[in-house]
């Protein structure tokens, strides 16, 4: 049976627990009077299409920015931006990143958000679409590392990982996927860094993974 990511397959005990420890999170970052906006978010992070792009994944970007904190200028906005980065996911567009800081830019304000907070929230999303903050981007830096952590994970994570993607593209022949995941990994090998504040660990781990998949690929 090949593997599914994630939340998929998971009791319906375990997505109960996840959602209810995401809520929480939520609350603490938020306060209660925009519970019905975190709940919207957590319920399209489970949307039934979705392989690796999951509550799981949501919840394994939190855990890396809380990680990461130390070295971001605004945790909050960071944490925000996490929330938001893949609100919106169809991976048969290419805008999900734009649309889903459209979502943030929508509803943030109702939060009591100042302008320019959700300004930084929404530049933040917009960032994962390449994963290359600029130098001093101290908040961007800790966002992407957060995202991109699944590359420094150990090999068989890894492989779950990459299945789980290939699930989510099951739409798209073999010949063509190949040929755009190929170019996404070598992407991220072109980077100066892949990770700006995760360590030099996790830099040669996500290296050595991508180099393992493009061969396999």
């Amino acid at each position: 049976m090949p593997y599914k990511a994630q939340n998929v397959g998971r009791r319906p005990s375990k997505l109960r627990d996840m959602s209810m420890e995401l809520i929480d999170r939520w609350r603490a970052l938020t306060g209660p009077h925009a519970e019905e906006l975190g709940r919207d978010l957590i319920a399209r992070y489970a949307e039934p299409h979705r392989r690796y792009h999951t509550t799981a994944h949501l919840e394994a970007v939190l855990t890396h920015v809380d990680t990461l904190v130390p070295h971001a200028r605004n945790p909050d906005l960071v944490r925000l931006a996490a929330w938001f980065h893949d609100a919106v996911y169809d991976p048969g567009r290419g805008d999900n990143e734009e649309r889903s800081a459209w979502m943030a830019e929508r509803a943030l304000p109702g939060t009591g958000l100042a302008p320019a907070e959700v300004a930084t929230v929404a530049r933040l999303v917009r960032l994962t679409v390449t994963h290359d903050p600029e130098p001093g981007d101290a908040d961007g830096a800790v966002l992407c590392d957060a995202d991109l952590a699944i590359l420094a994970s150990p090999p068989e994570v890894y492989a779950a990982y990459a299945a789980a993607v290939r699930e989510e593209y099951a739409f798209v022949p073999e010949d063509a996927f190949r040929a755009g995941r190929t170019a996404v990994l070598r992407s991220l090998l072109d980077l100066p860094a892949i990770f700006r504040v995760g360590g030099e660990a996790w830099e040669t781990t996500a290296r050595t993974n991508i180099q393992g998949e493009l061969e396999r690929l």
